[in-house]
């Protein structure tokens, strides 16, 4: 196959199931390599799996793939949105392998993900982005998203939530 025609092969998006938990925490390592994080040790592993494919799922995962490889995924749930009475699709995570970038892996999951935003009723679609990743603004830009300058993302987590839950 020439690399012409595996530049053209159509990316198929498809949920996640249980046995591709090791696709899925391969992904996670490469997302933390990429952003220069550490990965989730062992625990954080089996937390993420249960809570992905457990009973009460709290989040869903799609996976991108091409040639029946998966290249890339996409992790999501909702939140809800109290004036416009309306659920909201938060996007945690889209990631693809860097082999696969510039192959419309990344607009694919994005598209799918606003689809289903529109499918669940949603009134907005929503996500955050590292500020130095301008590759990604710059994708997210040119499909018509809006950077929320009136708005600041905050967070407490380890000793400070620990100390504010346990006051």
């Amino acid at each position: 196959m020439s690399d012409m025609t595996k530049h053209r092969a159509a990316v198929h998006i498809r949920k996640a199931r249980r046995e591709d938990a090791q696709a899925v925490l391969g992904l996670i390592v490469e997302l933390a390599r990429f952003e220069k994080l550490a990965p989730p040790d062992e625990a954080a592993q089996k937390r993420l799996i249960e809570d992905a494919f457990g009973p009460r799922p709290r989040f869903e995962i799609f996976l991108a793939e091409l040639d029946k490889q998966v290249v890339g995924y996409a992790f999501i749930f909702e939140t809800y949105s109290t004036f416009r009475a309306q659920p909201s699709l938060y996007l945690e995570d889209l990631f693809v392998l860097e082999e696969y970038r510039g192959r419309r892996v990344g607009y694919a999951l994005f598209k799918h993900c606003a689809q289903e935003a529109v499918k669940r009723g949603c009134g907005r679609f929503e996500w955050a982005v590292l500020a130095w990743n301008t590759h990604a603004i710059n994708f997210y830009q040119r499909l018509g998203a809006k950077h929320l300058d009136d708005w600041h993302i905050y967070r407490l987590d380890g000793e400070e939530l620990d100390r504010l839950a346990s006051s």
